[in-house]
């Protein structure tokens, strides 16, 4: 069965896919994230998904918990740059229970202050934890890079300093400021008749006032590439090296998700692993991604590496990178390539769960979600050309930023 859409009086919008199978996925997503908050709210986003769950007018933070898990249900949520969800799997028949503990949160969250003292804590040690893997760290380091003051360079953990001095006016002015109703997506995937599913959501979240967003988030206009190198005592050097890169709803957006799978993708056998990796054996981790975001986007390469093979993996990297350029892909190598990616694309959406994620954040930059066969026909009908003009714009060296983690910088 297709999808099907509903859209509530007040804006928020519910996107269902039917699904005989016995669990069902539900998860309600908000367009707030890290890059909504102001300088001084840094963190805060992701705070809000912490104490969330901490209280509301009628539930303790252990009933909030017991609700779904009482009944073998999984509840969770995340925050990234442009997105805060609250989502859980569940048995089928659990639909209103889980609706209606979903709207709970989200609307009726008291956030006591003894709560939120304590998750303090709890964030600012996942702060250190994230600090001390620099694998990690340097993503979220080279977005800064890349993005300089802009507020989309924010870490979506925030400031020590800053988490630190959060109060209960804090969560409430950006929940006030950010959570408008539409831009609340609603997505199921599961066996549930549509129009029961409709009267549920019509039940609790119908009554919600309308909170309709206002002005625009703050674009991405400058960008300035920028090489630096950080003395960091760590066992391996770490690089990453990257441009801006397009949107989510950019024509050229799947050309470089096809583009960054023959480079650095899952498979084993894409060429920056083959050269790195299995001719040289220079590093164990050499990976590239492409993150679009909903008016820009960012393309990098990843590696971690022994100093005194630094200059050779970069030198490596940049050979693959001007081969894409430089020479278009043959007919066999691109029909191989445009293989993999679909079957890299069927298996992932092969998880309910991972459909039901996509489909609401997909929501929020396109009226229609395309199917998979749409997706794969608009893979298909990429040519070599296409892929040359996409490399030459976001591989040209000049774009290219570099941030690296060296433990020899100053020996």
């Amino acid at each position: 069965m297709s999808r099907q859409y509903f859209i509530l009086k007040n804006g928020i919008r519910l996107i269902h896919e039917y699904n005989a199978c016995e669990i069902a996925h539900c998860g309600v997503i908000i367009n707030a994230g890290s890059r909504d908050e102001t300088v001084s709210e840094s963190g805060i986003a992701h705070f809000i998904e912490h104490v969330i769950f901490k209280g509301t007018t009628k539930r303790k933070a252990f009933h909030i918990l017991s609700r779904l898990e009482n009944i073998g249900a999984e509840l969770n949520a995340f925050t990234t740059k442009e997105e805060t969800c609250i989502y859980s799997s569940f048995l089928n028949p659990y639909y209103e229970r889980s609706l209606e503990l979903f709207s709970d949160i989200l609307f009726n969250s008291t956030f006591p202050e003894k709560e939120i003292q304590k998750e303090k804590e709890i964030v600012l040690d996942e702060i250190n934890s994230f600090k001390d893997s620099p694998s990690e760290q340097i993503f979220d380091d080279f977005e800064e890079l890349l993005f300089n003051e802009h507020p989309i360079a924010h870490n979506i953990l925030g400031r020590p300093e800053l988490v630190k001095v959060f109060h209960k006016k804090d969560i409430q002015k950006f929940i006030a400021n950010n959570y408008h109703t539409d831009q609340i997506i609603i997505s199921s995937v599961g066996n549930i008749d549509f129009t029961k599913l409709i009267n549920l959501i019509e039940k609790y979240f119908g009554h919600i006032p309308s909170n309709l967003r206002k002005s625009e988030r703050e674009k991405v206009i400058v960008y300035q590439p920028e090489q630096k190198q950080v003395c960091r005592q760590n066992h391996l050097a770490h690089c990453i090296i990257g441009n801006i890169a397009y949107s989510s709803t950019d024509v050229n957006r799947l050309g470089l998700v096809l583009l960054n799978n023959i480079l650095g993708g899952p498979g084993l056998n894409s060429r920056l692993n083959l050269a790195l990796r299995e001719r040289h054996g220079y590093t164990y981790d050499i990976e590239s991604h492409y993150q679009p975001y909903s008016d820009t986007g960012v393309f990098c390469i990843y590696f971690g590496t022994d100093s005194e093979n630094l200059r050779k993996s970069i030198t490596l990297v940049e050979k693959e990178l001007l081969d894409l350029r430089k020479s278009k892909l043959g007919t066999l190598q691109l029909s191989r390539a445009k293989q993999q990616i679909a079957g890299q694309l069927a298996i992932s959406l092969e998880s309910n769960a991972n459909v039901m994620l996509s489909n609401g954040r997909r929501l929020f930059q396109v009226e229609r979600i395309e199917s998979v066969k749409e997706i794969i026909d608009s893979i298909n009908s990429l040519t070599a050309e296409n892929l040359l003009e996409i490399a030459n714009e976001i591989f040209y060296p000049s774009k290219l930023s570099t941030l690296i983690y060296n433990p020899n910088l100053n020996d």
